[in-house]
């Protein structure tokens, strides 16, 4: 069993950072809400640090009804402005709206496929991709996986979707296995 104590760099010296190292990043979900709150904290991410999104995250649910995709793809102008208002969020107008379109598209593919889990997750077989990272500043910030991905997603109406947003959601949701070889988590998850 590896130490406990050992956890991937990028994680350490915050103890909210490292609670979500612990317990969910690179954990494989399969459950739609869960893939689109992951999704829409990833497109609010672009530009800014991941910390910033998770000091965020519990605004982010109020505001956005509990990441309710359902209820989210109805917004109305008024919402949207009041959501731009929020403090407690990210208020990008782009990255507002785009939570509003990505949700329709979700639907969109889950029509499709039966559910987005079984889209997204199709892209890898149903299976994690394991990587073998001896520190974490080697993970790469995109793949031609996550280039193909992103490519399908905006083909299919997302926004602020690219690859590196991609890369991101697959080492969040487990789709590929980032932590380092020498985490406790890395054969854990």
């Amino acid at each position: 069993m590896k130490n406990k104590t050992h956890k991937c760099g990028w994680c350490l010296r915050d103890p909210l950072y490292e609670a979500y190292h612990d317990e969910e990043w690179g954990v494989p979900v399969y459950d739609d809400a869960t893939i689109f709150e992951f999704l829409i904290l990833e497109t609010f991410q672009a530009g800014l640090s991941w910390i910033t999104v998770l000091r965020k995250r519990d605004n982010f649910r109020e505001a956005f009804d509990n990441f309710n995709y359902k209820k989210i793809s109805k917004y109305n102008q008024d919402k949207i402005e009041a959501l731009l208002q929020n403090e407690g969020i990210i208020r990008n107008k782009l990255k507002v709206n785009a939570t509003v379109t990505n949700s329709q598209a979700f639907m969109k593919i889950q029509d499709e496929f039966g559910t987005f889990s079984k889209y997204i997750w199709g892209f890898v077989d149903g299976k994690p991709i394991k990587n073998s990272l001896e520190n974490y500043k080697n993970a790469p910030a995109n793949t031609g996986l996550s280039d193909k991905i992103s490519k399908d997603l905006k083909k299919r109406g997302f926004k602020f979707v690219g690859t590196t947003v991609i890369y991101a959601h697959m080492q969040a949701t487990g789709m590929v296995n980032d932590h380092e070889v020498s985490c406790f988590r890395y054969n854990e998850v």
